[in-house]
């Protein structure tokens, strides 16, 4: 059934206020922002055109059906989109007929799934049908929802191609020059490297030994990474071992459990800037449990400053304080930054690699909020490998380890 939102439109200007009001954003460029960014991945639509971007006027929008929703993992295939614009030239609608580059879209992919056609317009013919059988109004919402979906995943040309810049993609591709190929022979990984595509390129089909070639090299990839389901049950009890007693399930907390007393004690010692024996030991778990506890920051800082190196950490927060800034306080903080720890002559320069600080030099040229990313990564994994080990095993964590046990066990006498 279709979302009831669906059938309803809001002018631009509404969504922006909404945003304002609901999210508490007080810069409203910042609220339009941040619409566009979710306009631009297809959760609301332009009733009146293609560009999905946000605008604070009068422009109505529709909220896509969940369905359609990327969160939902979709990624069609070519053969989707062959089906879709087939379907399209079925429907004597003027409103439905395709654009130019559609309509080349559609001959290339034609084209490409040759051998392959007839099933495709089959497919065609049968959801042409279905959808004749539909309420007008319920078809022409469905309609635009549809093409909506497909202005997310094959634009218009000149518009980004946000699916294409998933930042989890980006991050695993080591070899972005690579590509992968597809068993229908449209290698979808070589549109990541043109931003003004519009459809897929058309290719020849592989052959029966480079379809071998591609299965023997994922059975060696899938080998490789495999791993027995013993080691992760291992990992698994090793982690809940660790955190049974932090688990208010299965160790009572003291003095009590809030979600059953109501006494917020818990949570009150649990904020405050004493930590408590519990916290003190959770710091040598790991180097993150440092870092979300501001007592543990605290004690950190103070064991840096000790070895006079307190820059890293006052570096590390510096930028994770900056993704938290209004967008047009950005700029102005992205060179605070860079003059404080990067610039020639800083006073509290850091260590970086090159590698790192060349891409952080290109970065500030077009300042944003992950500007400093990679140099903010490489100074975690230093603090990580080399400062967070000396620090669990300096005499002050050790003192103050024992000093909370000490008064535990006076408190139980």
């Amino acid at each position: 059934m279709q979302s009831v939102s669906a059938f309803f439109c809001l002018s631009g200007s509404d969504i922006v206020q909404w945003m304002q009001k609901n999210l508490n954003i007080e810069d409203q460029v910042e609220a339009l922002h941040l619409g566009t960014l979710m306009a631009a991945h297809g959760y609301f639509f332009p009733i009146s055109d293609h560009v999905l971007m946000l605008k604070d006027d009068g422009t109505f929008y529709r909220f896509q059906t969940p369905y359609f929703w990327p969160s939902n993992c979709w990624e069609p295939e070519n053969t989707d989109y062959a089906v879709y614009l087939c379907k399209r030239t079925m429907q004597n609608k003027a409103r439905l007929e395709l654009a130019d580059y559609e309509a080349e879209s559609l001959a290339r992919l034609q084209r490409a799934f040759a051998r392959k056609w007839e099933f495709i317009f089959m497919q065609a013919e049968a959801q042409a049908k279905v959808d004749k059988k539909r309420d007008k109004i319920e078809r022409k919402i469905l309609d635009s929802q549809e093409r909506a979906f497909w202005d997310v995943h094959r634009p218009v040309p000149g518009c980004v191609n946000t699916t294409e810049a998933d930042i989890k993609k980006s991050s695993r591709m080591k070899q972005p020059h690579k590509t992968r190929k597809s068993v229908y022979g449209l290698q979808n990984d070589i549109r990541s490297h043109s931003p003004t595509h519009t459809a897929a390129p058309e290719v020849k089909e592989p052959t029966e030994d480079e379809l071998r070639n591609q299965i023997q090299l994922w059975q060696t990839q899938l080998d490789r990474h495999r791993l027995k389901m013993s080691k992760v049950a291992e990992s698994l009890l090793s982690f809940s071992e660790q955190y049974i007693e932090y688990d208010p399930f299965f160790t009572t907390p003291e003095p009590s459990n809030p979600w059953i007393s109501d006494d917020v004690t818990s949570w009150e010692l649990e904020a405050s800037k004493e930590a408590g024996q519990q916290r003190v030991k959770r710091w040598g778990f790991c180097f993150d449990e440092v870092l979300k506890d501001p007592v543990g920051r605290e004690q950190f800082l103070r064991f840096l400053e000790s070895e006079f190196s307190s820059e890293n950490l006052r570096f590390w927060l510096a930028v994770q304080e900056l993704k938290k800034r209004p967008i047009r306080e950005v700029p102005s903080r992205v060179q605070e930054i860079w003059d404080e720890f990067l610039a020639s002559g800083a006073p509290s320069a850091i260590n970086v690699d090159s590698r790192s600080y060349d891409k952080t030099t290109q970065n500030i040229k077009d300042p944003g909020r992950y500007a400093f990313q990679d140099a903010q990564e490489h100074i975690y994994k230093l603090m990580k490998s080399d400062s967070y080990s000396r620090f669990i095993r300096s005499s002050a964590y050790q003192e103050m380890l024992q000093a909370k046990k000490k008064v535990k066990s006076k408190n139980l006498f």
